[in-house]
C-alpha cells in the first residue's frame, strides 16, 4: 500500500504547520487535500479538517490511508473556488485556518494515463477533475496559431511561444497530435534546452495545465471567499510554484491588508531549504504566504 509521501510529497509541511499554530478542536478547511500530508499533521494535533479536492483519486486514498475519529475528519469532492460553499454544507465557517498547496500533486505527474508529465507517454488529458469536458489535446488541436501564442506567452511565460505555436500548426496538419510525448518532441523541435537543464516542454505543458483546469481564476475566486470563512486570528496559508500564483496571492493579501481585513504575517515567502530541495526537487519552486483575519 502507497505511502502519504509516495502518492505526494508535502512542500513546506513543517513550515506551513508553524506558521498555522493548529489549536486542539480548532476547525480547518484542506482546500488542496492531495495525499493528505498536510492534513495529516493539522489532525495530529487536535485539529478537526474538512478536506476538499476536485480529484476522487485523492479523496479515495486519503480515506484509505487516514483512519481517524469520525467527525475529526470530513472529506469533499469539489473545486477549491467553492471552499464556501463547501465549507457551508459541511458545518465549517468561522474556521481556525485554510490551507491551498496549489500545483499537482506526484501522483498526478507519476501517472502517466493523467496525461499531466511530457517524459511518459499518455493520452494529452491533464484534467484534476475527469469530469471537465475539454483536455489538453483538445486545446492544442483546436486553438489557433495566436490564440495558442496567447495561450503560452500569459500561462506559461514562455519566451519561444511563436516558434512552439507554429510548430503545432505546422504538425497538426499531417495529423491530430495525441499524446504527451507527440507534443513533446514538437516543442523539442521548437525550443533548446535551457543551461539549467529544464525541458523544453516544461512551460508549454504549465500553461495547458492551468488553461484546462482554470487555475488562475479558481484561485482569485476562492482568496476573498477564504478570508471570510476565517475566524478572528485565524489564518490563509497559500503555497504557490509558479510566479503566476504567487503574484496573485501577493497582491490580493495586499489588497486584504489595505482594506483593514487583517495581517500579512509572511513579508517575504517562505522557501524551501537546501535540505527540502535536495530531498524533493519538486519543492524548489515553492512559496509560502500566509495572512492573518483581524
Amino acid at each position: 500500500m502507497k505511502k502519504m509521501s509516495d502518492y505526494h510529497t508535502s512542500v513546506l509541511l513543517r513550515e506551513t504547520i508553524e506558521q498555522m499554530q493548529i489549536k486542539a478542536g480548532g476547525k480547518y478547511i484542506d482546500g488542496t487535500l492531495g495525499g493528505g500530508g498536510h492534513t495529516s499533521e493539522i489532525l495530529k494535533r487536535g485539529g478537526k479538517v474538512l478536506g476538499i479536492d476536485v480529484d476522487e483519486d485523492a479523496l479515495e486514498f486519503v480515506r484509505e490511508k487516514l483512519k481517524v475519529e469520525k467527525g475529526n475528519l470530513i472529506l469533499a469532492q469539489g473545486n477549491f473556488k467553492d471552499t464556501d460553499k463547501v465549507a457551508k454544507e459541511n458545518g465549517f465557517t468561522n474556521v481556525s485556518g485554510i490551507l491551498l498547496d496549489l500545483g499537482i500533486s506526484s501522483h498526478h505527474v507519476d501517472t502517466p494515463e493523467r496525461g499531466f508529465s511530457f517524459l511518459k507517454e499518455a493520452p494529452l488529458d491533464m484534467r484534476m477533475d475527469k469530469s471537465l469536458q475539454v483536455t489538453a489535446g483538445d486545446l492544442v488541436n483546436v486553438l489557433t496559431k495566436g490564440e495558442l501564442i496567447e495561450l503560452f506567452t500569459k500561462l506559461g511565460e514562455e519566451p519561444f511561444a511563436k516558434t512552439i505555436a507554429s510548430r503545432i500548426v505546422d504538425a497538426r496538419k499531417t495529423k491530430r497530435i495525441e499524446t504527451t510525448v507527440e507534443l513533446s518532441e514538437v516543442i523539442r523541435k521548437a525550443v533548446p534546452y535551457s543551461k539549467q537543464g529544464i525541458n523544453p516542454a516544461t512551460k508549454a505543458f504549465q500553461a495547458l495545465r492551468i488553461a484546462v483546469n482554470d487555475e488562475l481564476n479558481s484561485l482569485l475566486e476562492v482568496l476573498p471567499k477564504a478570508v471570510t470563512l476565517l475566524e478572528k486570528g485565524g489564518r490563509l496559508a497559500i503555497i504557490t510554484f509558479h510566479s503566476l500564483e504567487d503574484r496573485i496571492v501577493k497582491r490580493e493579501f495586499l489588497t486584504f491588508e489595505e482594506k483593514g481585513l487583517g495581517t500579512i504575517i509572511t513579508k517575504k515567502p517562505i522557501a524551501p531549504t537546501v535540505q527540502e530541495i535536495a530531498a524533493n526537487s519538486r519543492s524548489r519552486s515553492s512559496k509560502l504566504r500566509v495572512f492573518e483575519k483581524l
